[in-house]
């Protein structure tokens, strides 16, 4: 039995707005599942090795669920325009490079290592409509360490000349996909039309009769833009909202993540939380394409499940620190927005929405739970500038939810492997 022991400041997230904090505690692993955290290193461990990461924090790993893994290598750029224009000029453009599969090796190599390096290992992301390089994603991925999944993406209806699928190629390519990545141990399987203007309604049925057939979790996009929503509208004048275009065909549950939301009224929201439907909220997506400001406190108020996305490109950081901060900080504008009315989120909230939210997802407890993969990162903040007074651990962890330093992230451990040592790069 191979047994992992941790020492360090040891903090996570077991429910919304609570931080679990054990100063210079025992985070322990017996052949990568959790057994707990402790004050005191138990007895019956007393001969094993312990990795002593001294004044480090140990902090969970996190889980991004929602990015477009082709937009990578363009990202930051366009960031002047609205969606559907991005898109036209910037994304799929990009994407269609994603035919030249020593191209998508490359790219998808330093994706892998990259997320890594910034302590993501659960992720849920597109991948382009091209079946070979959706393949090489789930490759480097798998070789990477990280755990979640990929969805080819479908779209037989609005692309562009270089970056669209027949319905029929879509359906023989997804399913000639589906065979080609069984054998991958974590990286699996998602269903993935890009959203309702890019798939004719005979794609999204089969897409839906397939899901249920064999159990397939699904990602989309839902209610980021107006003129998305016009578009969606116009498209299906026999929906009264854009979410029943994906319940129709089956491609609404609990399974189901749908990126954004920012505009879903009452009524859309109520339809999510209903089915089980998770919300990917990228706040730093909806800034930089000014699609507006989630309303996440409603949200969570109403009961709905939210985790966090970065949603590179149209997000211009891979860090989910970042996105952590920037959730918390678009919070912020939105209470501002509503007269004051909504409360913001706090440190605590968007940690818990970046880490055990995203967690939950692919099936994990709260926090460090016991029974769960060990996902967790060692972060050393010894290189910020130092306080006019000693900082509490908490005090030291949510300054380091705001401010980025290089190097921080020491080590990285995912589905109880260790998948990064800063000490080895």
């Amino acid at each position: 039995m191979a047994v992992t022991i941790l020492k360090g400041n040891i903090v996570s997230a077991p429910e919304c707005g609570k931080l679990d904090i054990t100063e210079y505690g025992y985070l322990i692993a017996e052949d990568g599942i959790i057994i707990g955290v402790f004050s005191q290193l138990p007895e019956r461990y007393a001969a094993v090795p312990v990795e002593d990461w001294g004044d480090c924090l140990i902090l969970q790993s996190f889980a991004d669920l929602h990015m477009h893994a082709p937009q990578y290598a363009m990202m930051g750029m366009g960031m002047d325009l609205p969606l559907l224009d991005w898109l036209n000029e910037y994304a799929f453009p990009t994407e269609a490079r994603f035919t030249d599969a020593d191209y998508a090796r490359t790219v998808y190599r330093h994706l892998a290592h990259e997320l890594v390096a910034n302590g993501t290992t659960r992720v849920s992301l597109f991948s382009s409509l091209h079946r070979e390089a959706t393949l090489i994603l789930m490759e480097e991925l798998e070789k990477a360490g990280i755990v979640g999944y990929v969805g080819k993406v479908n779209m037989d209806r609005n692309g562009a000349s270089n970056l669209q699928e027949t319905t029929e190629e879509s359906q023989r390519e997804t399913l000639r996909w589906l065979e080609e990545c069984q054998d991958f141990p974590h990286i699996k399987p998602i269903l993935t039309p890009r959203f309702t203007p890019s798939c004719t309604n005979e794609l999204m049925a089969f897409l839906g009769k397939l899901a249920q057939e064999r159990h397939l979790p699904v990602q989309s996009h839902l209610s980021e833009n107006h003129r998305e929503i016009e578009w969606v509208r116009e498209l299906h004048p026999e929906c009264k909202q854009y979410w029943e275009t994906y319940a129709e065909y089956g491609l609404w549950n609990d399974r189901t993540i749908m990126a954004h939301c920012v505009h879903s009224d009452a009524r859309e929201r109520k339809a999510m939380k209903d089915a089980g439907v998770t919300v990917a909220h990228c706040a730093n997506s909806n800034n930089a394409i000014c699609s507006g400001t989630a309303p996440v406190r409603v949200m969570l108020n109403e009961g709905l499940k939210v985790a966090l996305g970065s949603d590179v490109a149209g997000g211009c950081s891979i860090h989910m620190f970042d996105a952590v901060a920037d959730a918390i900080k678009a919070s912020k504008d939105r209470r501002i927005m509503d007269n004051w009315r909504t409360d913001f989120l706090t440190v605590a909230e968007g940690w818990y929405l970046g880490t055990t939210a995203g967690a939950n997802f692919f099936g994990a407890g709260a926090g460090f739970a016991k029974g769960d993969a060990l996902h967790a990162m060692v972060l050393d903040d010894s290189a910020l500038v130092p306080s006019t007074r000693p900082l509490t651990v908490q005090e030291r962890f949510e300054r380091c939810v705001y401010v980025r330093q290089p190097d921080a992230i020491r080590a990285v451990w995912s589905e109880g492997r260790k998948v990064y040592n800063a000490k080895n790069r």
